[in-house]
């Protein structure tokens, strides 16, 4: 039988395990001087803006809500379809997660449900750009200018995706991207926030480091409440090594993904009623290729039958509001059936940069057989 084959895996270059025995040797192994070129090389990719790394893609979206003034009283709208950090960090900041439910066919959060969601009380909007797929951002700032407000992007999985030619991050509001290690580029864990202004940049570091501000050889002042979430040298350089390869990381995952559509054709859906992601390889990173199961078909029982042929299948992601935290806040089924059908019946293929096409065609084919069995 062939080798397993799993549904991610994050591929680390000898030059960059290289770079990380430096970095331990060097003894800077806390924030330092790789943070710093770190952040100078995102920011040149986000077209100049300014960057501050972070030990997680989840305190990105805390401490932008943080910046924001956003706190008790406030609503942020956001999908049930992501990673619960997602709708957590809103309850962080004593505000209360509002959920829209999703579109049908690219699985993000519906702008037409955003707007029927507002109330006087909304003051911010945190779309997360599923699998890659940006949403439609000129309708999303549009409709954030409009009602005034904030927008804090999820782009945990979209580095290396773009807009109208343009990367995601290199424009708009708030944008916060994980380096987690199943995500295109990794640092093992951590993330990134790009900010507005140098107000902002200043803001986040204070926030990232219990709210210290240094001056001369031993002043330090806190003036505000920060926590403990800077990025070490050690994860930054494992991000410097990846990111230099990121161009050559998102080609090779859109180019599996047209094997992917290549192989299972224009008849896959009909044949099985499975549900396969838009066929976007202009702005779309191909983080994951998920594929939508039938209701006939029980999930976990199609997991188990694809492990047994030696592959890997994961989900993302189950509906925030069905959690047990969130009916305690009064969500229950029913409210949002896209997202609950979807957050049942979703699975994510294997897709990741080592892969090679024949890993593609072994996936393809024990999926039809499992589907039409």
């Amino acid at each position: 039988m062939s080798e397993f084959l799993p549904f991610s895996r994050p591929s680390i270059d000898e030059a960059t395990i290289a770079s990380v025995a430096e970095t331990l040797r060097s003894g800077w192994i806390t924030s330092g001087p790789k943070v710093q070129e770190f952040e100078k090389r995102l920011s040149e990719y986000f077209d100049g803006r300014l960057v501050r790394t972070f030990n997680s893609g989840t305190c990105t979206m805390e401490i932008a809500l943080r910046i924001a003034g956003i706190g008790h009283g406030d609503e942020v709208i956001t999908t049930p379809i992501s990673w619960v950090a997602t709708a957590n960090v809103i309850l962080e900041v004593g505000a209360t997660p509002v959920f829209a439910d999703v579109d049908p066919v690219t699985r993000n959060i519906d702008l037409d449900k955003v707007e029927a969601a507002l109330t006087p009380r909304t003051k911010a909007i945190i779309p997360v750009y599923l699998a890659g797929r940006p949403v439609d951002i000129n309708r999303l700032y549009k409709l954030a200018a409009k009602h005034k407000l904030r927008v804090i992007e999820d782009a945990a999985q979209a580095i290396g995706s773009t807009w109208q030619g343009k990367p995601i991050g290199s424009f708009g509001d708030f944008v916060s991207f994980s380096f987690q290690a199943n995500k295109n580029i990794t640092t093992a864990e951590g993330g990134c926030l790009v900010l507005n202004n140098a107000e902002e940049a200043a803001l986040a570091e204070k926030y990232r480091l219990q709210g210290v501000t240094r001056s001369g050889y031993d002043g330090i002042e806190v003036d505000v409440l920060g926590g403990k979430f800077n990025m070490t040298d050690i994860a930054a350089a494992i991000g410097l090594g990846q990111f230099a390869q990121l161009n050559i990381i998102t080609a090779q995952r859109r180019k599996l993904a047209r094997h992917y559509f290549a192989l299972l054709g224009n008849d896959f859906e009909a044949q099985t009623s499975a549900q396969l992601p838009p066929a976007d390889f202009e702005s779309t990173n191909w983080h994951l290729f998920q594929v939508v199961l039938p209701e006939s078909v029980n999930r976990a029982d199609f997991m188990a039958r694809m492990k047994e042929k030696n592959i890997g299948i994961g989900y993302h992601y189950a509906s925030i509001h069905l959690f047990k935290l969130y009916r305690a806040l009064g969500f229950k089924e029913g409210m949002f059936p896209v997202a609950e059908r979807v957050g049942r019946q979703i699975v994510s293929l294997p897709m990741f940069a080592a892969m090679n096409e024949s890993d593609v065609e072994r996936t393809c084919e024990a999926m039809v057989a499992v589907l039409n069995n």
